[in-house]
């Protein structure tokens, strides 16, 4: 009892193993050569380093092939959003970019570097990326809030030459596509004629309502904590009011349970809780794809109640929508082939790979997304990416 009472290690964490696993850090930098004698040192440091150098600034495409820069992201966060945590600050967000870095390096073979950055103001933190980009070959960009996070990736990608990344909407919605590309096979449905709903119109909903419209939805509706998304709301930001003007074809208005009655999909990435009265209204086949963490809007239990194929974001469930998925092989593509950026079809490529990867025999209700762990996933993304990155004109010699 008195050891409990007054544990002899200050720290309340230790012993927890989740803390014991975070301890130092997840992440290393390591030599990818050796440094064994008074030859090793002069090749690697001086004099040897300077004939690199200038080479390099006589011909600045040498870069990549003589620093690490063909292979390292930035990812690059202000701690505004981060998981479903919020705006919890820089310091506290470093564990979550270690944790992508880490991701980057075990499932796509791309070094990064955990960025966390001590402003909010969009033309600093654009100001701080474009100054030190040159270390990097590409930006990944993490947990910053909406509708920041859209001016900011816009104007880094027309000030940089790299790849530029939002995951929070562009990997999120990759891995939806494809998923939902699956279920759609399990259902018999065609995407052309879906009635989709879209809960949150944050970075995850606004990307995902627009890779759906490219892969061909043509009835898509969007809610936001205020309603169904329509023209005649005067409360609409710049983001949210160009999404209304390409969404809601049947002039919906109201909140979501309405826009549920007779959708084939609700797609949930904003959190709260979806009554099960308004599930039980969805069309004969729905899928329902509820990604909030780690409560789902719908709970699985219920879901499957009304639904053919369900999807969370958590692990525990079957069909995880797990951004590691994508991004790790969209990097790895793009590096591979040198692209200046990454295009809508790279993406749009990248979710085809990944609904491919399930053959017609193995899929299944509870199937239609691979595992993080499958070995083909990485690789098969790169893939398609750099296929498509040369198609679009964007891969470099």
């Amino acid at each position: 009892m008195v050891a409990e009472l007054f544990p002899s290690d200050p720290n309340p964490y230790a012993g927890d193993p989740v803390f014991e696993l975070h301890r130092g850090g997840k992440i290393e930098v390591t030599s990818s050569v050796r440094v064994a004698d008074a030859d090793d040192l002069s090749m690697a440091y001086t004099p040897g380093v300077a004939r690199v150098c200038t080479a390099i600034a006589e011909d600045p495409s040498l870069v990549r092939q003589y620093t690490w820069k063909s292979n390292v992201v930035a990812v690059v966060t202000d701690g505004t959003a981060v998981l479903g945590l919020g705006d919890i600050g820089p310091d506290a967000s470093l564990p979550v970019m270690e944790g992508k870095a880490l991701l980057f390096k075990e499932f796509g073979g791309v070094d990064s570097v955990p960025i966390a950055l001590d402003c909010t103001d969009v033309d600093e933190f654009v100001e701080t990326v474009v100054r030190m980009a040159p270390s990097f070959g590409g930006i990944n960009l993490e947990d910053i809030s909406a509708p920041r996070c859209f001016e900011i990736e816009r104007r880094l990608k027309e000030r940089l030459d790299i790849p530029v990344f939002h995951d929070d909407q562009h990997g999120t919605a990759v891995v939806v596509l494809a998923a939902l590309r699956n279920a759609l096979r399990v259902t018999g449905k065609s995407i052309s004629d879906i009635r989709v709903v879209i809960s949150g119109a944050g970075a995850a909903g606004v990307a995902c309502a627009r890779i759906l419209l490219q892969a061909g939805v043509g009835d898509l509706t969007v809610v936001d904590s205020k309603g169904v998304l329509h023209e005649d709301r005067s409360d609409l930001n710049p983001v949210k009011l160009s999404l209304a003007q390409d969404t809601n074809t049947g002039g919906l208005s109201g909140r979501l349970v309405d826009a549920l009655d007779g959708a084939d999909v609700f797609l949930g990435v904003s959190g709260g809780t979806v009554p099960e009265d308004a599930v039980a209204r969805m069309a004969p086949g729905a899928m329902i794809f509820a990604l909030a963490n780690p409560n789902p809007e719908v709970h699985p239990d219920i879901a499957h109640r009304y639904a053919a194929v369900v999807a969370t974001g958590r692990s525990d469930f079957p069909n995880q929508i797990n951004n590691v998925l994508a991004f790790p092989g969209i990097f790895r593509g793009a590096f591979d082939v040198n692209a200046s950026r990454i295009t809508e079809a790279m993406k749009l490529a990248a979710a085809q790979a990944l609904a491919d990867l399930i053959s017609p025999t193995d899929l299944r209700p509870d199937y239609v997304i691979p595992s993080p762990f499958d070995p083909r996933v990485a690789p098969a993304v790169a893939a398609a990416v750099s296929a498509a990155a040369h198609t679009d004109g964007v891969a470099r010699p």
